[in-house]
């Protein structure tokens, strides 16, 4: 009874957070709402005992992605203003589009069947091993290809961003692996004999550097702006 009660709560929660993401103005606004449904979805997956997924989705999802967000959208300008003035022009796409998805869920709700033996089932099909155990057993025996393409697509989606943002720029600085492993000890090393009681003036080393002096125009003497001193009448 208490677990359906929270069931209730927490979906409601869910719901109206989600739909506060969509409709809120403020992008900040939306993000935060965003990890309240997040919140949300995790005590709903603890409530079906799904406890990996629970902490899977609040750590990952919550403590990575949704706060990147934020951060992101925290430290761009966002134009308001421009924001809102395309929502009317694209809002018959966006309502035929809502419209197409809302078919397509009464439909597939419409012909679900819900297994007569459904309810005599526990929440764990091996109720010996964990939940983390058994999703484990599942995602590496009956479906490793397939996770395995999912982390090869991401790998290459991350590799595809590197490199679409990377820009060379003339004043970074490159490595020449070839040039260093080319050096020899005596163009790397200096080997001193100090005698006892010498200082570092007497073998010519200072530390700090000293400034080397920059010499002084020809032309500072002169007068300003570049003119000389100014010349005595010419006698006629």
């Amino acid at each position: 009874m208490i677990a359906t009660i929270f069931f209730y709560i927490f979906a409601a929660l869910l719901l109206g957070s989600a739909a506060t993401v969509v409709s809120a103005r403020n992008p900040v606004h939306s993000v935060l709402f965003l990890i309240l449904a997040f919140f949300n979805a995790a005590a709903l997956l603890l409530i079906a005992g799904a406890e990996f997924l629970a902490m899977v989705l609040v750590i990952v999802y919550v403590g990575a992605v949704a706060l990147f967000f934020l951060f992101v959208v925290m430290m761009l300008d966002v134009n308001f203003a421009e924001l809102r003035s395309g929502f009317q022009r694209y809002l018959p796409l966006g309502a035929t589009i809502g419209a197409i998805l809302f078919i397509e869920l009464v439909v597939i709700y419409g012909g679900w069947q819900i297994a007569p033996q459904a309810a005599s089932l526990r929440l764990s099909v091996a109720p010996a091993i964990s939940n983390t155990q058994a999703l484990g057993n599942v995602l590496y025996t009956d479906y490793i290809f397939l996770f395995q393409t999912a982390g090869l697509v991401l790998l290459v989606s991350m590799i595809g961003a590197i490199v679409l943002t990377l820009r060379d720029r003339r004043t970074s600085r490159h490595q020449n692996v070839g040039m260093q492993n080319a050096r020899t000890v005596a163009e790397t090393l200096e080997l001193v004999e100090v005698s006892v009681g010498a200082g570092v003036k007497e073998l010519g080393i200072y530390r700090p550097k000293q400034p080397v002096p920059v010499p002084e125009p020809a032309h500072a003497e002169a007068g300003h702006h570049g003119h000389g001193a100014p010349r005595a009448p010419e006698a006629r």
